[in-house]
Order: C-alpha cells, then sequence, then structure tokens
C-alpha cells in the first residue's frame, strides 16, 4: 500500500496531516493534543487553521451543573 500511496504523490505526512486538519474541527485543541499524541501546544495551531472557536463550547463546560 505504502508504493501505491507513494506513486500518487501521497505521502504519511499529508495523510496525518489532513487527518489531523479534519479532527481539529470537530474537537478542542486539548482533545485534538491526546488523541493524536502531541502537546495543545502542537495542537493549537491546527484548531486555529481550523477556523474552529471553542471557547463557547470550554465556557459550558466550566459552568456548574444545576
Amino acid at each position: 500500500m505504502h508504493l501505491q500511496l507513494r506513486k500518487a504523490d501521497l505521502t504519511g505526512l499529508a495523510g496525518r496531516n489532513t487527518a489531523r486538519l479534519a479532527l481539529s474541527t470537530d474537537v478542542p485543541a486539548s482533545i485534538l493534543a491526546e488523541v493524536t499524541g502531541t502537546s495543545v501546544h502542537n495542537a493549537t495551531p491546527w484548531a486555529t487553521l481550523a477556523k474552529r472557536d471553542w471557547t463557547a463550547y470550554i465556557a459550558t463546560r466550566r459552568e456548574p451543573n444545576a
């Protein structure tokens, strides 16, 4: 399979980057970092690149349950 991907000019790095970008549209940077095994510092630019604002989600998670 690796050879087939290389023939199509698709590298492992391109696939990982595409997957990270897609995942960063669905989860906050902290979860992206945990799932991909990177740091939050590394995952934050991916979330920024995806242009997804998670501040409302974080604010609701911090509110105490009623």
